[in-house]
């Protein structure tokens, strides 16, 4: 704690909202997921015909990529920042499309991917719902409504 009222409080933090929470947790699991998934098919490159083995190859390199860029997006989510929000939307929308290709190209692994997709669009909806938009509209620390430490 200091004097100067000039420097914000620290416990002066907001709280995060719970769909917000809910939002980084299924964050987490979905980057989890998409990585143990990624591997798998990656690994089913070996059952596949000779002509897809690069195909199914790079698919499941880019699932584990977005997957493990994810995991890096859920600390910034659960901050509060509008840039991790962003990128998690892009990676997100990246991973809704892999997914699809998952189920349109391997044999094996739709059911891992319908959950994916399920899981991906659960967390779009929590982080742009009305609760979710208002948490990162706001700055990290809440100015005093009069601006009494600006002055001095």
């Amino acid at each position: 704690m200091t004097a100067d009222p000039s420097v914000p409080d620290v416990g002066a933090r907001r709280r995060r909202p719970v769909i917000v929470t809910i939002a980084v947790v299924l964050v987490y699991l979905s980057a989890f997921a998409n990585v143990a998934l990624g591997v798998l098919v990656l690994l089913s490159r070996y059952d596949v015909a000779e002509a897809e083995v690069l195909r199914v190859s790079l698919l499941g390199a880019a699932i584990i990529l977005f997957g493990l860029l994810l995991i890096g997006m859920a600390s910034g989510l659960a901050r509060g920042s509008r840039l991790s929000r962003i990128f998690a939307t892009v990676y997100l929308g990246v991973l809704l499309v892999l997914s699809v290709l998952t189920i349109a190209t391997t044999d094996g692994w739709d059911w891992g991917s319908m959950l994916d997709v399920i899981i991906e669009v659960l967390i779009l909806v929590a982080l742009w719902a009305p609760p979710g938009s208002r948490h990162f509209a706001r700055s990290t620390v809440d100015a005093p409504p009069d601006g009494t430490a600006a002055a001095g």
